[in-house]
């Protein structure tokens, strides 16, 4: 496991707003801390710079992995994963009540690779609406 500088991993969550980059959901009312992410993982070569990570929650980080690609479903064809560094959210994402919706093949093989409507995170977007968390700016 790499060691990230406390400086950095503080940089990393206030850049990320306290988000998982990835599913957006805020780190305020989870019970465990969320993971600073290698986005290319360091096994291919990837470096512990601020370019490189991001905040992610328990589910999205463990579902990544090491991966960098993922199968879009449409095409059959190998995608790239979302990159919170080079990609923005909102041209590959979009909120469809409670649920996320690709709208590129890179949002599509994203969505379902990191399982980013599945039943627990929908319930929590739910009592999100509700403390006024949800959608997120």
């Amino acid at each position: 496991m790499t060691t990230i500088p406390v400086r950095l991993r503080r940089l990393v969550i206030r850049r990320a707003a306290n988000r998982c980059e990835y599913c957006l959901l805020a780190q305020v009312g989870q019970e465990a801390a969320f993971h600073i992410d290698h986005i290319t993982p360091v096994a291919h070569g990837g470096k512990t710079t601020e370019a490189n990570l991001a905040l992610a929650c328990i589910s999205c980080s463990l579902r990544k992995g090491a991966r960098q690609t993922a199968l879009d479903a449409e095409t059959g064809k190998r995608v790239s994963l979302f990159h919170p560094r080079r990609d923005i959210w909102h041209k590959h994402f979009r909120w469809d009540g409670v649920e996320v919706e690709g709208t590129s093949s890179k949002g599509k093989a994203t969505v379902e690779l990191l399982k980013l409507n599945r039943p627990t995170i929908v319930a929590i977007r739910e009592e999100e609406i509700l403390r006024g968390r949800h959608p997120p700016e």
